[in-house]
């Protein structure tokens, strides 16, 4: 039976270096993937999963109001499909994510998810919380603070690179907007001395 896999960290713990390595295994061993990234993403350039390793692959996208089990379902059908791969799954909405349940559940075909858990403010991603909630398997991907603990969290960081906690949930933004910290350190602010 094929399942639905969440792959959950804080930032920059290699999510997107993992996904492009289980989608290669698969084209490997002659088998066909399915690519998905948000839409509102597009730091590494329209239609692409990029890790920060320098490995990267075109994908396709979604946006809010997609039906991700359509997209799906018609390439299956044009070309069978053995595993489908989804960067930025926070950014997936709860309808999506139930989607993606009744592409393993009814197509036969795993997911497997990637995302952060929480946002800057330690609040779930709608995604993140569906997927968390339903998901077969839950995996956490351990990246590590500045002062060498397990990172959990992530800080927004202000353009002088203070912490800040209120805002929109999504700003799209790379290691100089958002900082991995442990929780101690992101319920003092404290960014530490890496910049």
């Amino acid at each position: 039976m094929a399942k639905l896999y969440f792959n959950y960290s804080a930032m920059n713990a290699g999510k997107s270096t993992l996904l492009l390595q289980g989608s290669y295994n698969y084209i490997e061993r002659g088998m066909n993937t399915m690519l998905l990234t948000a839409a509102l993403d597009d730091r590494a350039g329209k239609r692409v999963i990029a890790s920060r390793i320098g490995l990267d692959s075109e994908a396709d996208v979604f946006t809010d109001g997609d039906d991700v089990f359509k997209m799906i379902k018609d390439r299956h059908n044009d070309k069978s499909i053995h595993c489908v791969l989804v960067d930025e799954a926070q950014f997936l909405s709860k309808a999506q994510v139930r989607q993606l349940s009744d592409v393993a559940d009814g197509l036969g075909i795993p997911v497997l998810c990637y995302g952060l858990r929480t946002d800057f403010r330690g609040e779930l991603f709608p995604g993140s919380g569906e997927l968390l909630a339903i998901a077969d398997s839950l995996r956490e991907i351990k990246t590590i603070c500045w002062c060498g603990s397990k990172a959990s969290m992530v800080l927004r960081l202000d353009a002088q690179g203070n912490a800040i906690k209120s805002g929109a949930q999504v700003v799209i933004g790379g290691d100089d907007v958002y900082s991995s910290v442990c929780r101690k350190h992101w319920k003092s602010e404290n960014t530490g001395t890496h910049k």
